[in-house]
């Protein structure tokens, strides 16, 4: 199950937010994961609530001047609702001052306690993308994922069947290598699925014949992509040249892969000899841009030839 600590978010985030750490360090082992957020009684992140707590709370100005208008008897109460174990964080934002009574239940409570010159706003929105990042559902899958055409593709198959070889021919055309053989993929959001590269694999590409390549080093910077939305899946296919004669010629529907609860197009090319599958990737990664607007080639071709019929035309 995806977590990550408080303490490692502080430490992930501290240069970009400059955030301090004021109280409650004793708390820096409590693990935000994904089955909280499953929660949906309770927010993520978001400014100070008391009604359904967020598990990471923000005080903005607006906060601050709320718990300083209160009594500190008041203050103290209210305060100590919130701080309870599954709280993660508070955060004080935009320079506000701390007030005395959050540092003091923070403390008590062994409740971490940051404060931070970024509006809370802005905060929240430098935030969220890398907690969606860090607690989002994963899997991995076997394949090539690249970078074709400024879109997400995943080159899946059979081992030998030219995947590695069909990435190599993409990248040297202009495209840009996610990862070889074991790609990772991380749910960021409803119909959203990133694919990343494990950090041992990162730079390297297997060829058969060639051994493992260093596209950074090969190709240079421009040829790798740190991560990218997952868009469509390209599935390579032997096939015998009866086989391939035999293949649906004018598909209606689009083929589907499901990765994550999340379904994507997919495309089944048959490997045979002569067929150029880099242009033949590229015209499927084009195709696909054109039926995401709403432009289905297929579909036309087959009303106008119907409207030829009707018309009595041959």
């Amino acid at each position: 199950m995806p977590q990550v600590s408080v303490a490692r978010l502080f430490e992930d985030n501290r240069d970009n937010l400059k955030l301090d750490w004021i109280a409650g360090r004793g708390g820096g082992t409590r693990e935000l994961d994904s089955e909280l957020t499953r929660d949906s009684s309770r927010g993520l992140i978001g400014h100070l609530n008391f009604i359904h707590p967020n598990l990471i709370q923000i005080l903005g100005a607006s906060e601050v001047a709320f718990l300083e208008g209160l009594d500190a008897a008041s203050c103290r109460s209210a305060l100590a609702q919130v701080a309870a174990e599954d709280l993660a964080c508070f955060i004080v934002a935009g320079g506000q001052p701390v007030p005395p009574q959050l540092a003091e239940i923070a403390e008590a409570a062994s409740t971490p306690l940051f404060t931070s010159p970024v509006p809370s706003v802005e905060l929240m929105w430098m935030l969220r993308p890398y907690l969606a990042r860090e607690l989002a559902e994963c899997t991995t899958a076997h394949g090539v994922f690249l970078d074709v055409l400024g879109v997400g593709v995943l080159l899946t198959g059979d081992s030998g069947v030219g995947k590695s070889e069909l990435a190599l021919e993409l990248i040297s055309r202009g495209s840009g290598l996610i990862a070889d053989d074991v790609v990772e993929f991380y749910r960021i959001g409803p119909d959203t699925v990133e694919g990343r590269c494990p950090e041992m694999l990162m730079d390297f590409i297997e060829v058969r014949g060639l051994g493992v390549l260093n596209i950074r080093t090969i190709f240079g910077e421009a040829a790798l992509r740190p991560r990218k939305n997952l868009k469509l899946v390209v599935h390579l296919e032997r096939s015998a040249a009866a086989d391939a004669r035999a293949a649906e010629r004018l598909p209606q529907g689009a083929g589907v892969e499901s990765m994550l609860g999340v379904e994507f197009r997919k495309v089944t090319l048959p490997v045979a000899a002569g067929r150029n599958l880099a242009v033949l990737t590229e015209a499927a990664v084009r195709n696909h841009v054109l039926q995401s607007r709403g432009i289905d080639s297929t579909r036309e071709f087959i009303a106008r030839q119907a409207q030829q019929l009707k018309n009595g035309k041959p």
